[in-house]
């Protein structure tokens, strides 16, 4: 079977050409419910930190934990609803249905924000202690929070593998994750300027109140292009296969392996092999025993006996692609975990800054990390239109996913060096005015000072997101094609539980990072992070020399005038 052709949700009797399901048709529909969803996912959580430390006394580090948190659910809980699309219900109902429970949690958002009952009171000047929050209002907050976490992680990365499903080329899945990546960066910058501002100057329940209906007007549109979707069919739990390779080669070890592949079990399905290779790879040897026939494995009719006992060629095959791929994925968390500490510390750094742009006007704190995502969106159009077509005429070859993403782990590392140095220059400041021993915390100096290395991070962005995502949605088995993009999803929400726990830990060991940043060394900070982004950056470089492409070698660049047009 031609990858991507998998049976087809309803009306599968028709030809697609009568049909006109997927293809370029569907992308404004995805793109447009990227959009809505983004504005409504990213307008609470910028914002997150200057909600907590303003409107329920939540001190400032512990602010910067709990947005970590949340960012680390956001990114996590995607490979959750990719195995339910996968296995289930399709990535359709799994983003309609995750979008309802979004709405459902900022409508709570906007309750905590609008009544009195429901938040503590504020706190007056400094002698005046903040009152703690009591636990009814900080139940309603945090399942708030849950509900539109669960919702934004259900709809990111399902509705990106969705998009990438509405092709067979896979150039043009390449171009739609640029364009994808794009949206989801534009729409936060929206967020994270216009929504933010919202909240900031007028009220956190008109600002949570956009983000309501930002989500349904994404749900609205994502239903309207119902009839133009390619629609996969689920087709049972993937991880289950894999499961069932481990445990029957455990049980047939002892078996001698064979040379010919007439002893393997290869899947036959209305009489058509389901795949190209019959005899296992050398590779990772000790799995091939999974797939080895013995006698009463198989039935008469040629299916397998017991499930148990016997795997096909292509599930051995599959577990060993990301067996192969592991270290490389492995690699994404140590180049997320730097940009994780990054974005809450910026923001800290941002609230102790002068952020006035003009006489009048001052930039919310939370919008600073809106030049991460001008960066990015500026420098994937560059690449996209300009850049890596002029790579490709210069070489003849365009530029492989593991160069991209080497590219972004360069810039990382340049960014947490350029982070430090800042930092120290905003210290020496603030001591040389005695504002460490003050409660006073602003700094006679320009918040714009971070926009370089946020910048920075925003175009190691541009080359490390869209490049890890197209990787493992190529390099991933047919059946895990949504997985595998909730697989980048699953490292940076790793990144951001890692980054919590280095955080808490320099707060345990060092006085780098006191409530009052002032009194500490964030430059220290930045330069640990420094280092770990170099010795990552060694690592993977050792992995992408050992790993040779499997799906990705083998793509063709199709004439242009095919299906996917």
């Amino acid at each position: 079977m031609v990858a991507g052709s998998l049976p087809i949700d309803g009306e599968a009797q028709l030809p697609m050409s009568n049909r006109k399901q997927g293809g370029w048709i569907t992308i404004p529909f995805i793109i447009a419910t990227m959009a809505g969803l983004t504005l409504a996912s990213q307008g609470w959580v910028n914002n997150l930190i200057v909600f907590l430390i303003g409107q329920f006394n939540v001190k400032s580090i512990n602010a910067t934990q709990i947005f970590n948190v949340i960012n680390g659910c956001v990114t996590m809980f995607p490979i959750l609803g990719a195995i339910v699309a996968d296995s289930f219900l399709g990535s359709f109902s799994v983003i309609w249905i995750s979008s309802l429970i979004s709405v459902l949690g900022i409508i709570l958002l906007i309750l905590s924000a609008t009544l009195d009952s429901l938040r503590p009171p504020p706190c007056g000047n400094a002698s005046n202690l903040c009152i703690t929050p009591s636990k009814l209002q900080f139940a309603v907050l945090y399942l708030g929070i849950t509900l539109a976490t669960i919702g934004a992680a259900g709809t990111r990365f399902t509705l990106g593998a969705m998009g990438a499903d509405q092709f067979d080329n896979p150039k043009h899945q390449g171009s739609y994750f640029n364009w994808f990546i794009f949206t989801l960066y534009m729409a936060s910058i929206i967020s994270s300027t216009a929504i933010i501002y919202v909240e900031d100057s007028v009220s956190f329940g008109l600002g949570f109140g956009l983000c309501a209906a930002a989500n349904v007007i994404g749900l609205v549109i994502f239903v309207l292009g119902k009839r133009f979707y390619r629609h996969v069919k689920p087709q049972g739990s993937p991880f289950t296969s894999l499961a069932r390779v481990f445990v029957v080669a455990i049980r047939k070890r002892k078996i001698l392996l064979s040379q010919r592949s007439e002893d393997y079990y290869n899947k036959i399905h209305d009489g058509v092999t389901m795949m190209v290779v019959t005899t296992p790879t050398k590779t990772f040897k000790f799995l091939n025993h999974a797939a080895l026939k013995t006698e009463g494995d198989i039935r008469a009719d040629g299916s397998i006996a017991k499930l148990w006992n016997l795997c096909t060629v292509q599930q051995v095959e599959d577990l060993k692609a990301l067996i192969k791929i592991a270290p490389l994925w492995s690699s994404g968390i140590f180049l997320s975990t730097p940009l994780a500490i990054q974005y809450s510390l910026a923001t800290l750094q941002a609230l102790t800054m002068d952020r006035h742009l003009g006489p009048h006007f001052k930039i919310p704190p939370g919008s600073m990390l809106v030049f991460i995502l001008i960066a990015t969106c500026i420098t994937i159009v560059l690449l996209d239109r300009f850049l890596y077509a002029a790579w490709q005429k210069l070489t003849s070859r365009f530029p492989t996913p593991l160069q991209r993403v080497g590219v972004g782990h360069v810039l990382c590392v340049l960014s947490m060096a350029l982070s430090a140095i800042v930092e120290s220059k905003r210290l020496k400041i603030a001591r040389s005015h005695n504002l460490q021993d003050q409660s006073v915390l602003i700094v006679p100096m320009s918040a714009f000072w971070l926009v370089p290395q946020l910048a920075l991070a925003g175009i190691g962005e541009a080359f490390h997101f869209p490049g890890n995502t197209a990787l493992f949605y190529q390099e991933f088995p047919a059946s895990l094609k949504s997985t595998s993009t909730a697989m980048v999803a699953m490292f940076i929400g790793i990144a951001y539980y890692v980054s919590t726990a280095l955080v808490s830990g320099v707060q345990r060991t060092t006085g780098w990072l006191p409530n009052n940043i002032n009194h500490g060394r964030m430059d220290n900070v930045y330069w640990l992070l420094f280092v770990i982004g170099v010795v990552n950056f060694g690592y993977f470089v050792v992995c992408a020399w050992l790993y040779k492409y499997q799906g990705v070698a083998k793509v063709v660049d199709e004439n242009p005038s095919s299906d996917d047009k």
